[in-house]
Parts: structure tokens; C-alpha cells; sequence
């Protein structure tokens, strides 16, 4: 809808097909079988394709890569002589790159980038600004971590002493990020206590995200912002999470499971496929119950309620042993 002339869009959710009738783009791309209720504008061109999220999600791919990339090392950049740098990289302004970091061809590091010892960052991968990887932490090959990322901070690992207060548990793991992976800005990853935390192929995680110590995220997971995840827990793959979700330490969440933004996840979600909601989280079927019985218990008249209360009181209790 604020298309103009020589613009490009797309057209893939039916509810905004009304803006088509008066967009001020030139192009338009759409379904195959896309038919015009209405008349379009006479300087609009149609598109068709299969998929007109994917086709322009392909466009836009074509478009950046056209764009020049930088190369080159800036010269307020350090770079440790026993760093491996790629070909073709660039290093720009503020940069660090520590003793034994190893940063593959055609790399991106923006300004005040932090790779520490003995990190390994994969070919075609960009980091943007600020992005700290931290001792001996993988990022794979063509990833994205957005402004602020952090991979390898010390996860939340703290022993009890007798006299109240914390000892710090030293946190000797790293943190892998394999292949394809995009991490949004200010997300955390926790390097593990002991072996590493693992971001499997085609991940995609939002901005804002902890993930704490030992956690295994599954391929091509999505995770949205403001999400926490806490330590040794398993999420599958192909799994959908939505924002601002808790799931608790040492679970395991099944392949393909669908999370509502806001749930609280207490225990293992072992049925693959499933979409689930609420605090704790359950079936989403049977958090729509559970609301519409609030609901009705909440429209009935007060006299009703208390009898209802009243009745409930007054069952036989079976003695507990």
C-alpha cells in the first residue's frame, strides 16, 4: 500500500488483496492463479508465480547480492600475527581478532567485532557491529549475527556454599553455530559448562534471545524475540517459537512442535508436531477449553458461582495416607 511508482511487491496473504486496486507500484508479483475482482491500475504489471513470498524473498537475495561488498582491513582494525585471515574479507573499523582466531574467505567484520582466541568464523559470514565470538566458539559458514549478538558468554553457573552465597562454576565449553544460521541483535548464546552449546543447520533466532549453557537447538528452528531458553535443554527440529516464551533447564522439546508467544514450558513436550500454548503450556485445543470454561464461569451469575464452590466444598475428601 505505500508502493510507489517503479516499486516492486508481492501479493501472498488474500486480506490485503484490496491494496492491489490502488498500489502505486509498477510490479506486482502474484499467485498463479491470482484473478482480479476489481479493476487494476492501468500502469501495473502482474507477476505470477508458484510462491510470491518465495520469489520475492529470491528477488530481494539477487538485489543484495549486486550490491558491492567491502574488502579490505581498516587500519584502527587489530589483528593478532597469529590470526588466519581469508581472501576477499573485510575488517572494518575498531575490529579485534585474537591470537589463533581463524577467520574463513569473504568474510564480513563490522565495526567493533570481537573474535577472541581461537575462534573460527566460516566463509560468507557477516558480523555486524558490536558482535562478540568469543575463545574458541565456531560460527559457521554464510551466517548472520546482527549488531550486539554474543557467543560464548559464560553461562549462569553458580554452586551454593554454605554460608549463603554463590561460587562461580567455571564455564570451560564453547558454543557451535553450524551453517546458514542468522542470530539477531543483543540474542546471548552461553558457551557450556563442560562440551558446547550447539545451534544446529538453518537456525533463525530473533533479536533479544538467551540461550543458556548446553542447549541443542535442532535444524531450521525459529525463534522469536525475547525468548528464553534455559541450560541442557534439547529443542528439536523444525521447531516454531514464539516471542516472549520460557522454557525451562534439562527438558526436551520433540521435532516440529509449534510454542505460542507468552507460553511457559515446565516439561518435556514429547509429541512431535504439536502446537502448544498457555503457562504451563499445553495442547492448544486444550488451552482453548480451559478458556472458554473461565469465560462462562466468569458470565455466570454470583449466586451460581458460589453454589458451584459451595457443592465442590462439600464432596466427599478421600483421606490421604
Amino acid at each position: 500500500e505505500s508502493a510507489g511508482p517503479g516499486s516492486v511487491s508481492f501479493l501472498a496473504n488474500p486480506e490485503y488483496e484490496k491494496h492491489i486496486y490502488s498500489t502505486k507500484a509498477s510490479v506486482v508479483i502474484v499467485a498463479s492463479d491470482f484473478a482480479p475482482s476489481a479493476a487494476l491500475p492501468t500502469d501495473l504489471t502482474l507477476l505470477k508465480v508458484e510462491d510470491p513470498y518465495r520469489a520475492f524473498a529470491r528477488l530481494l537475495e539477487a538485489y543484495d547480492a549486486i550490491l558491492k561488498r567491502k574488502e579490505g582491513v581498516h587500519p584502527t582494525a587489530t589483528v593478532d600475527d597469529h590470526a588466519v585471515v581469508g581472501e576477499g574479507c573485510y575488517i572494518g573499523p575498531g575490529v579485534v581478532v585474537e591470537h589463533g582466531a581463524v577467520i574463513g574467505d569473504r568474510v564480513e567484520l563490522h565495526a567493533h567485532v570481537h573474535v577472541s582466541r581461537d575462534a573460527r568464523i566460516g566463509d560468507d559470514t557477516v558480523l555486524h557491529s558490536g558482535v562478540r565470538v568469543l575463545d574458541r566458539c565456531v560460527v559457521g559458514q554464510s551466517c548472520t549475527l546482527q549488531a550486539g549478538a554474543v557467543v560464548g558468554s559464560d553461562g549462569f553457573g553458580f554452586a551454593p556454599k554454605d554460608d549463603g552465597s554463590y561460587a562461580k562454576v567455571p564455564q570451560t565449553g564453547n558454543v557451535i553455530v553450524e551453517d546458514h544460521c542468522d542470530i539477531g541483535a543483543h540474542t546471548t548464546i552461553d558457551r557450556a559448562t563442560l562440551g558446547s552449546t550447539v545451534l544446529k543447520k538453518g537456525c533463525k533466532l530473533d533479536n533479544l534471545i538467551q540461550i543458556a549453557h548446553n542447549v541443542v537447538i535442532g535444524e531450521a528452528t525459529v525463534i522469536a524475540a525475547q525468548t528464553g531458553i534455559a541450560g541442557s535443554t534439547t529443542v528439536g527440529a523444525r521447531c516454531m517459537i514464539g516471542g516472549q516464551v520460557g522454557i525451562g533447564g534439562h527438558l526436551t522439546i520433540a521435532d516440529g512442535s509449534k510454542i505460542a508467544a507468552k507460553s511457559g514450558v515446565s516439561a518435556s513436550l514429547i509429541q512431535e508436531g504439536l502446537t502448544y500454548q498457555g503457562n504451563p503450556a499445553v495442547p492448544v485445543k486444550q488451552f482453548q477449553t480451559f478458556q472458554i470454561a473461565l469465560r462462562r464461569l466468569v458470565r455466570m451469575p454470583l449466586t451460581e458461582r458460589l453454589e458451584a464452590i459451595e457443592n465442590a466444598l462439600q464432596a466427599p475428601q478421600h483421606p490421604t495416607r
